[in-house]
């Protein structure tokens, strides 16, 4: 029978050994940091950090929102001139069921950002749509391609489901219409979870993608990007502005 302070001793020393028996926690994922990228959606009110170089920017311009008339909501009320940076002007929309006046405003920013002396790669259409919807969609953006100058390309954001459950014929379709796809893959501040699963399934997506990250989400690259001839790379959706870093 141990005598009670040896009793004691051993009751100390037994959380002890067995807290040096667990298995190692998994390592955590490595966070985005946006000085390791050159690709960057820029909303108004966020400016890049000084010691980002970007050589890409995606410029969130207009808002079409479902209340109401179709309306081009103008976000930003002056035209800067960037230099050395292709510029997508994005246009964030509720709906699909645009009028003339919005197709009007849309093509005359994209020549306003032109004249001043930017690089305007094209337009970017920032649309929720449905992976059952993509055929739907389809039709709203072939009708768009044909209003849209052809020296200015034609990109959309899209759900990482669209590789899961799209349907390759209504893919196919999308393809034929715009030049990229930049899959998304945070829900407001987060990377969504099981991410990896998703990307596993575009081994054979037929359309060039970018992935867009969230600054200080979890990111791990799937090995299969690398070897996805139509990765195009990453788009880092910048959260703070620059002061603040």
């Amino acid at each position: 029978m141990l005598k009670p302070w040896r009793a004691l001793v051993s009751a100390l020393l037994i959380p002890i050994v067995l807290a040096g028996c667990k298995p190692d926690a998994p390592p955590q994922e490595p966070r985005v940091d946006p000085a390791a990228y050159d690709a960057f959606y820029v909303w108004p009110g966020v400016r890049p950090a000084a010691d980002l170089r970007p050589r890409t920017l995606y410029l969130l311009n207009a808002e079409v929102r479902k209340v109401g008339a179709p309306r081009f909501e103008r976000l930003r009320m002056g035209v800067p001139r960037l230099h050395g940076t292709a510029v997508w002007l994005v246009v964030r929309t509720e709906r699909l069921d645009w009028d003339a006046a919005t197709y009007a405003a849309l093509l005359g920013d994209l020549d306003r950002w032109q004249q001043a002396g930017n690089e305007v790669v094209g337009l970017q259409v920032d649309f929720d749509a449905a992976t059952r919807g993509i055929a739907g969609y389809a039709e709203f953006l072939t009708d768009l391609r044909q209003r849209l100058p052809r020296h200015w390309q034609l990109s959309v954001t899209g759900l990482m489901d669209w590789s899961a459950h799209g349907d390759p014929h209504d893919l196919a379709r999308l393809g034929s219409v715009i030049d990229e796809v930049v899959v998304q893959t945070y829900q407001g501040r987060s990377t969504i979870p099981g991410y990896g699963a998703y990307f596993r399934r575009m081994e054979n997506f037929p359309i060039p993608f970018r992935v867009a990250l969230v600054e200080g989400g979890t990111w791990q690259a799937p090995a299969m990007l690398a070897k996805q001839p139509l990765f195009r790379g990453y788009v880092v959706f910048l959260l703070r502005s620059g002061a603040g870093r």
